[in-house]
């Protein structure tokens, strides 16, 4: 079996980030993120004067911060340099303790992000990463306690109300290898864990083992209050959370352990639960590592989301499997076939949605593109990049901004799944795969741009104007705002009303490489306005009342130029298929 940089190596997607694209493929191996790109171009920081921080990723829904050091290295070595480790104060220092007007502007609006997010409870954890691919060292170990004592001692000093965990970590060599392994396997919790059981029997197959009993509802809650979602990794789907309606099951779940919980287990379908392996001993003990629910989602999550601890006397059904870890095609029919015994709403489910299931077939006959339709890309996305794929989380963002709302897409990428609210509002009868394509190619349009400049930057080659606009481009939420400006205009750009918004499309036989060239001359003329927009992005992408004022200026700026650019406008105008 290839190891991890067997692996690293074919990601060619990432060799144009330099040292920071193994920054990147960390952070897809431990936190199983699949919209590399996307994210690379909110969170790498690297270049002159970023203050020793190469990455700064903030993850407001999941409530955690990445902040990476990274080093690279061509030849073989006993160890990576411990000071590239130490730079890491400095950074820290930089980026939670000095005065913003201080702050440079590479790393301000991560610095803004970062403290907005610490005081307002929104990041718990803050990881700090010196990434490299060279043998870890207890050297580098000391360093990286020192920071993290410095990191600590900014918190308590700037923000003393904050409850932030601070977690240090060499990602060397041997973590690196570790993240793989487990990557590999569909189990991201792989602690050691016990439990008391009421008793159970076991029963076993060629290459499975699983033992039947009852567990504690309380465990799951405790196990889903410290490891949230991560429990759910071998599922098809995730929590999706609960409403105050009859109709809605995970209300009824919640409704139903807290008034008989001593019926619990009779009421409920129980969960199966995925493990590396298991024991029992004499006391009904059930010891076991590694920990993701295969069936039972909703039922964890329920339980999990309720406002106290539940009742000792609520059990729920269990049943341990832990198989032969080479046989994955095992593991992937209990996968399959433990969450396709039971009809699936729509509401429960968005990957079998009617909605989702009529985009993957039209996007079966879209050249040069994937779509999963809902799903994350697992952790084999992590490991190897599926170049036609549209990553079904810069998906919704990409609807969301083409549909005036960059806030949601910046902040909210998770939600957009979750909530009814939004879910619907973004995927619905209008929305085609044609007009997915048209505006997820704008994102990656925007992206590009933002490349070329970082790359004559680091060349040195920037006019003033250019200069002007990678400044705008290092504000976090820069991209979202820019092309929901630019949709703004679509209108002026083709000088037609439009009643409905997601006709826009290219057509369906555009791919998403061809609509990306066929949006940069739009991003072109269009991008010398991006510094109107500053003033939405001061302090964090989250004030709508700004962006519509901002976006509204913008919009008047291209109505002034119009007449100026009207020959690439009507050129797009005639690729746009708006029937």
């Amino acid at each position: 079996m290839s190891n991890w940089k067997d692996a690293y190596a074919s990601r060619e997607d990432l060799k144009e980030y330099g040292d920071n694209g193994l920054a990147l493929f960390a952070l897809a191996l431990r936190f199983g993120v699949d919209d590399l790109e996307t994210i690379a171009g909110e969170a790498i920081t690297d270049g002159n004067d970023d203050k020793k921080l190469d990455m700064v990723y903030i993850n407001h829904e999941e409530e955690y911060a990445v902040i990476a050091q990274c080093y690279y290295s061509s030849k073989d070595k006993q160890s990576a340099p411990s000071n590239k480790a130490s730079d890491l104060n400095t950074g820290i220092g930089w980026l939670l303790q000095r005065d913003i007007k201080e702050v440079p502007d590479r790393i301000k609006s991560a610095a803004v992000e970062i403290r907005d997010a610490v005081r307002e409870g929104a990041v718990k954890t803050i990881y700090i990463w010196y990434v490299h691919n060279l043998p870890q060292s207890e050297n580098v170990t000391s360093e990286l306690v020192t920071v993290q004592s410095t990191a600590d001692t900014a918190i308590k000093r700037q923000f003393s109300s904050a409850k932030v965990n601070i977690h240090y970590v060499e990602v060397g060599d041997e973590t690196l290898d570790t993240w793989y392994e487990e990557s590999l396997s569909p189990i991201l919790v792989n602690e050691e864990l016990e439990v008391k059981t009421d008793g159970g029997y076991s029963i076993s197959g060629p290459n499975w083992n699983a033992y039947s009993t009852a567990i504690s509802a309380q465990f799951l809650y405790r196990q889903y209050k410290n490891h949230k979602t991560k429990i759910f990794s071998a599922n098809i789907r995730d929590y999706l959370g609960s409403r105050s309606t009859d109709s809605n099951i995970n209300n009824g779940i919640r409704r139903t352990i807290d008034s008989d919980p001593d019926d619990f287990w009779v009421f409920n379908n129980g969960l199966t639960i995925l493990t590396h392996n298991f024991s029992v001993n004499d006391e009904n003990i059930i010891s076991f590592k590694g920990f993701s629910i295969v069936n039972g989602a909703q039922t964890t999550g329920a339980i999990g989301s309720l406002n106290k601890l539940p009742s000792p006397t609520a059990k729920v059904q269990a049943r341990f499997v832990s198989t032969q870890d080479v046989d994955q095609e095992l593991i992937h029919k209990i996968i399959q076939y433990n969450n396709s015994q039971n009809k699936v709403e729509a509401s429960d489910f968005r990957s079998t949605d009617r909605f989702q299931k009529r985009l993957k077939t039209e996007f079966s006959h879209i050249p040069n593109a994937e779509y999963e339709g809902g799903r994350r890309g697992g952790a084999g996305d992590a490991i190897r990049r599926r170049p036609n794929l549209l990553p079904s989380y810069t998906v919704g963002q990409a609807l969301a901004c083409f549909h005036q709302d960059p806030i949601v897409a910046y902040n909210q990428k998770t939600a957009i799944w979750v909530s009814d609210r939004l879910y619907s509002k973004y995927f619905n009868e209008n929305t085609k795969a044609a007009h997915i394509v048209c505006a997820y190619s704008l994102i990656r349009a925007v992206e590009s741009r933002k490349k070329s400049l970082m790359d004559k930057s680091r060349k040195g080659s920037l006019q003033s104007h250019e200069e002007e606009f990678l400044k705008y481009f290092r504000q976090r939420g820069a991209i979202f705002l820019l092309s929901s400006a630019i949709v703004s205009c679509l209108e002026i750009i083709l000088e037609r009303k439009i009643p409905n918004l997601y006709r826009i499309s290219f057509g369906g036989l555009v791919s998403p490489s061809q609509a990306e060239a066929y949006w940069e001359p739009i991003v072109d003329v269009t991008i010398p306005f991006c510094t109107q927009l500053n003033k939405a992005l001061s302090g964090g992408l989250k004030n709508n009342t700004t962006v519509k004022e901002v976006v509204s200026t913008f919009r008047s700026l291209v109505q002034a130029t119009s007449i100026s650019n009207k020959g690439i406008y009507s050129t797009f105008s005639e690729r746009i298929s708006a029937p």
